[in-house]
């Protein structure tokens, strides 16, 4: 992908991840952007065309009534990191949001968790398509707790 291809998110993660914080700067952005992503202050570690990795600590502010990651923070972790992915892989002109999401929670969330967003192949991007997005949440031993498939709606951007 050449440099005047490059989608602003990615080119602006790009920039940011160069510094130190700058992952740290680069959530703080896109939680302005959508606040609702904030309540589980989010990390990006790993931005790339068809991949991103976003990690939440294990903080009372994100736990249930049993002390481990609530459901709720697992899948607002998943619906940000497929949403990164899905931004950074569009052909110019497409626009995206979700549709719907299915999740499964596999295990306790016991500690940090870390949401792994990787596009298996290069989906058929199109104005009126859906595209399902897959994440999957590790804990800190990379033991799978969490899985989900983000339904993405893809359509023209709309020019005015």
């Amino acid at each position: 992908m050449q440099a005047a291809d490059t989608p602003k998110t990615l080119a602006l993660y790009r920039q940011f991840a160069r510094f130190p914080g700058g992952r740290w700067l680069f959530a703080q952005v896109v939680c302005w952007r959508a606040p609702y992503f904030a309540s589980v202050r989010p990390r990006v570690t790993e931005l790339a065309p068809g991949h991103c990795e976003v990690r939440i600590r294990k903080r009372r502010r994100v736990q249930n009534h049993l002390g481990t990651v609530h459901a709720v923070a697992m899948a607002n972790m998943c619906e940000l990191a497929a949403g990164l992915a899905t931004e950074v892989s569009l052909p110019k002109g497409l626009r995206w949001i979700p549709r719907g999401m299915t999740i499964d929670y596999l295990k306790r969330a016991t500690t940090d968790l870390r949401a792994v967003c990787q596009l298996e192949e290069a989906p058929n991007w199109q104005d009126g398509s859906e595209v399902t997005v897959p994440v999957l949440v590790l804990d800190a031993s990379n033991t799978p707790v969490g899985r989900a498939r983000i339904r993405m709606w893809v359509t023209a951007r709309s020019h005015g």
